[in-house]
């Protein structure tokens, strides 16, 4: 994600313009943008007549800029689209105020949203921009005497380093575990979330081999992917292969999984916890949270006025940050957030028993 800018306006709420540069970015955006909130960006339209009040049937849409008041948002993951409803309140086009209409936000479109930022929103805008910065991904491809290393941001790919030798018989041949142990080296110097291991033939689980041995800590970030080629044409089908997007989805899914495994772990023995909306926002108001866990369905949910919380989500939230607690935004469509959904939506780990 990228923030173009960002202001506050005369009535205290942040302007910011923002341009998303993956699924996932529109992803976050879905759980940022609210009804009320005023969102602009270029569109195009159909004008509708002013003398039959019927659609104008030629097929040609007119480009313009309008600013809509929310009153709907949809993501729409397998279109790779999101979709924001409402009322237009301003327009390049003063003929269209008061019609309804919903911007398709795709890949790289500019859009301004003006809000009152929640903390959980602005914190997940911040995730969004850090990780379109910081590459969390490494590729490394391996044959006989070569390796390459790449690292993976939503940007693009960077070479971070080429190794080759000799190897197999022959005066000049070093062996094997000489270049593996080369390419660990510069294995533990990336600094990722989580490793492909890609190349043609045996020679990339012999790495692997040597790696469990060698860097275990790496070695069990460690996806190994099929590809006929190293290099740049390996990591080209690496990418193709939506092997890097499927890693990326498991580390988050691996990390929301660790929490729940701790959560049910400390259910189980009757320690530090609380879970339910009741139980959570008595542990906020004690000042115990270490952790909040909340659903991001559910969230939704509360805020939109459409659940059946008898509290304010929204004060837990701040509270736990105010008070020294983190907070974490469970996905419902991964099967920790379905863990969670089961323990009400809501749940949380604490520093000590209330009872």
């Amino acid at each position: 994600m990228q923030i173009q800018s960002q202001e506050t306006t005369a009535e205290g709420a942040e302007r910011i313009e923002v341009v998303p540069e993956t699924l996932d970015d529109l992803w976050h955006l879905s759980y940022v943008i609210e009804p009320g909130d005023l969102v602009s960006g270029d569109t195009t339209r159909r004008i509708q007549r002013n003398d039959d009040n019927l659609r104008d049937k030629g097929g040609e849409r007119e480009p313009m800029w309008i600013q809509i008041e929310v009153t709907d948002v949809e993501f729409a993951k397998f279109a790779n689209r999101l979709r924001v409803g409402g009322e237009i309140v301003d327009c390049s086009r003063e003929d269209q105020l008061g019609f309804h209409h919903t911007l398709n936000v795709e890949e790289h479109t500019e859009l301004t949203v003006e809000k009152h930022l929640k903390p959980d929103q602005a914190d997940r805008l911040e995730e969004a921009v850090e990780a379109t910065e910081n590459p969390d991904v490494a590729i490394a491809t391996v044959e006989e005497g070569e390796a390459h290393v790449h690292t993976v941001a939503q940007y693009g790919t960077e070479e971070r380093a080429t190794i080759t030798s000799t190897t197999g018989k022959g005066e000049y041949a070093r062996p094997r575990k000489e270049l593996f142990d080369e390419l660990a080296s510069v294995l533990k110097r990336q600094d990722v979330d989580a490793y492909i291991l890609a190349g043609p033939g045996f020679t990339k689980q012999d790495a692997l081999d040597h790696f469990q041995d060698e860097i275990p800590d790496i070695a069990e970030q460690i996806t190994v992917v099929d590809t006929s080629a190293v290099g740049d044409r390996g990591v080209h089908e690496v990418l193709k292969r939506g092997a890097v997007e499927d890693v990326q989805q498991q580390t988050r899914i691996a990390e929301e999984a660790d929490y729940i495994d701790e959560l049910m772990e400390r259910i189980g023995s009757g320690s530090e916890v609380a879970y339910g909306p009741e139980e959570v926002a008595k542990a906020a108001d004690y000042g115990a949270i270490e952790t909040l866990l909340v659903l991001d369905e559910r969230l939704r949910l509360e805020r939109a006025g459409e659940g059946d919380w008898d509290i304010d989500v929204d004060q837990i939230i701040e509270t736990t940050e105010q008070k020294g607690g983190d907070v974490t935004v469970f996905s419902a469509e991964f099967a920790p957030g379905q863990q969670l959904s089961n323990l009400g939506g809501i749940a949380a780990l604490l520093r000590y028993r209330l009872d």
